[in-house]
């Protein structure tokens, strides 16, 4: 097992300034490994129902996982978890990047969090100490410029920071923890929850970048193979050249590019927008993540009406791209990279802002919103106008006051264009849709967060012409024909949650799923669990124990969300998926079925040891995967 330093959790107390160390055993990583697993251990022990979101007794927690900082592609994740200040249910957000190595190196696995600062404060964590630190100069800062000063004052280049930008300061509901002012723990408000407890950062640095391995050689071979194969892996090798934004293009022409705030799945001027053409014009360079081989990441150069996008801001992914560029109408890709500074320097989730933004271009359209409302006239396709509806929100400006809530929180409180909405549980939902990928609208239903389009596989990897990589790899999570193209079926189902689970262990893990995963990836099931035994020593741990602890992650965040009252009545798609998209393509009229998916819930429930009634897992599930515990909350 991992060292005394690399396998201690942090407990820090904002409001007394304490800070304890915990050794836990090695049975309870076994049990728990990390991420959002070992984060909802924390979270549910002593857990107040009713306590909300931004307030003090919010308990966040910051995980990696013993396998984090090993010398191998796809392993420098961080998860976030506290309750979401956005859909009131738990919260749930990754991010790459280099970061979680680092914090691996200083010489923690976890960090859990409760309490609020009397003032700003920022956590610095350095070769096994930690200590909080005054941080009223940093409040207002943007990312970048907090990450300067924070190196200036330590007097050190190679510190990581990760932190809550001018947006989580404000209580922004989608604001995000940014790492590298450029890696985001994006998805359902995590930065506001930080913001709210006056903890502007935490900063790590660890001298020693090497860990305890139980075979480093074996280590070695399995690193050295997967860099190996990324030439003979189309999808890896794409990803590599185009990034995530590779994938527009392609979804445009499956029909399941969501355009004009989920209203047609095919934007006309999808060219303008995708991967290849920012490959073509304003990429300058492809980073990556610590010992990652793939380089994925977009580095860009542009400017927008003589506004600048610099490199340290990274560039627009596949979901950026997507939500302010064709949700909203607007074809202008130097528009969309400043978007994308602008969130990456408030520290914005940009799904959620973007598709706030393009709910309130559409709300406008159909005037539900007047321009004397918003301050502006604000079109489908008003490229200055989302750029003005992004930095509002950012800033609690004028109308972005109602935005900053998220879209239904802003639908509430103007009383209309709730039809409009794209959320599940108040998290809007991302760039792929589920008329054209079934089981993934049973995942956005059911999904403990919201809707989340890395939760588990999409319907692509097991529908007939899916490649015999993906097919073969299936295989070992029991899976033995492809599936006809548009169905929802049981298998269908079993489909969904079975790779769900997989993909909630990569979560629990702190894996990328870009790199490890259950079918198309650099890594497939088989090697995860030899990652794992390379790391640990654990020989006898095998695929069954790996999906089983991913079940216990997807329980745990279930068991949360069922403490705070909420279950199948909240599992619900918006109205707008029911209703036939519009435009051409091979999605133009579908819509999905009310009563299919029903009763792919019905399945999807019985499958995972859930009650049918309440949506949440039965004594018997929670017994069998060790969880009794979470009932006495």
């Amino acid at each position: 097992m991992a060292g005394e330093l690399t396998g201690r959790i942090l407990h820090v107390n904002l409001t007394t300034g304490d800070l304890e160390v915990e050794r836990p055993p090695e049975s309870f990583y076994r049990k728990y490994l990390g991420g959002s697993a070992m984060g909802l251990y924390y979270i549910l022990q002593g857990w107040k129902p009713g306590t909300d979101g931004l307030h003090p007794d919010n308990v966040l927690t910051v995980m990696d996982s013993l396998l984090t900082g090993a010398p191998i592609a796809g392993q420098s994740r961080i998860t976030v978890n506290a309750r979401s200040p956005l859909t009131d249910g738990i919260g749930d957000s990754q991010a790459g990047g280099f970061f979680p190595a680092e914090l691996r190196f200083a010489g923690f696995t976890g960090i859990v969090i409760r309490g609020r600062a009397a003032e700003p404060t920022y956590l610095w964590l350095h070769d096994g100490e930690a200590e909080l630190r005054p941080a009223s100069h940093l409040w207002g800062k943007t990312t970048s410029e907090v990450d300067d000063l924070l190196k200036a004052e330590l007097g050190d280049d190679k510190i990581q920071v990760a932190q809550a930008g001018p947006a989580g300061e404000k209580l922004v509901r989608l604001a995000a923890i940014m790492n590298m002012a450029n890696r985001a723990n994006g998805r359902t408000g995590m930065g506001a929850v930080m913001g709210s407890k006056n903890l502007k950062a935490i900063v790590a640095r660890g001298t020693s970048k090497k860990l305890p391995l139980a075979d480093a050689a074996g280590l070695n071979v399995l690193a050295r193979s997967g860099a190996a194969e990324i030439p003979n892996n189309a999808d890896v090798l794409g990803l590599r050249t185009d990034g995530t934004a590779g994938v527009l293009e392609w979804q445009h022409a499956a029909g399941t590019l969501p355009t004009f705030n989920y209203n047609a799945g095919q934007f006309d001027r999808y060219e303008a927008i995708s991967g290849q053409t920012m490959t073509a014009t304003i990429l300058t360079d492809r980073d990556t993540c610590y010992a990652c081989a793939v380089r994925c990441k977009r580095v860009v150069e542009t400017e927008w009406q003589s506004r600048p996008v610099e490199a340290r801001h990274g560039g627009p992914e596949y979901e950026t791209l997507a939500v302010f560029g064709s949700y909203c109408g607007v074809d202008d890709l130097p528009a969309i990279s400043l978007a994308n500074k602008i969130c990456n320097e408030h520290g914005l989730d940009t799904i959620g802002t973007g598709a706030t933004v393009a709910w309130a271009m559409e709300c406008f359209e159909r005037g539900l919103l007047t321009a004397s409302e918003i301050g502006f006239p604000a079109p489908f396709g008003d490229a200055a106008a989302m750029l003005r509806l992004t930095e509002m929100l950012a800033r609690r400006d004028g109308f972005g006051d109602v935005l900053a809530n998220g879209s239904r929180r802003a639908a509430d409180l103007i009383g209309r264009g709730h039809d409009l909405l794209v959320t599940v549980k108040g998290a809007e939902a991302p760039g792929h849709m589920p008329q054209a990928k079934r089981s993934l609208g049973v995942i956005y239903a059911v999904n403990p967060f919201g809707a989340d389009h890395q939760s588990s596989e999409h319907d692509p990897m097991i529908e007939e012409g899916a490649a015999d990589l993906s097919l073969d790899r299936l295989k070992l999570l029991g899976f033995d024909a492809a599936q006809e193209f548009g169905s929802l079926g049981p298998d269908k189902v079993r489909f969904a949650l079975r790779t769900q689970q997989f993909y909630s262990f990569l979560d629990t893990a702190s894996l990328c799923q870009f790199v490890w995963g259950p079918a198309w990836t650099l890594y497939g099931p088989q090697e995860t669990v030899d990652f794992v035994r390379a790391v640990t020593g654990w020989q006898d741990f095998d695929l069954d124990e790996l999906m089983e602890i991913g079940e216990r992650r997807l329980n745990l965040l279930r068991a949360f969300n069922a403490r705070e009252g909420l279950g199948r009545r909240e599992d619900r798609l918006p109205a707008k998926m029911f209703r036939p998209l519009t435009g051409s393509g091979p999605t133009a009229g579908v819509a999905l079925d009310p009563a299919e998916i029903e009763g792919a819930l019905d399945e999807y429930y019985r499958l995972a040891g859930w009650d049918g009634r309440t949506g949440n897992p039965t004594p018997e599930t929670m017994a069998r995967l060790g969880l009794e515990w979470t009932a006495a909350g």
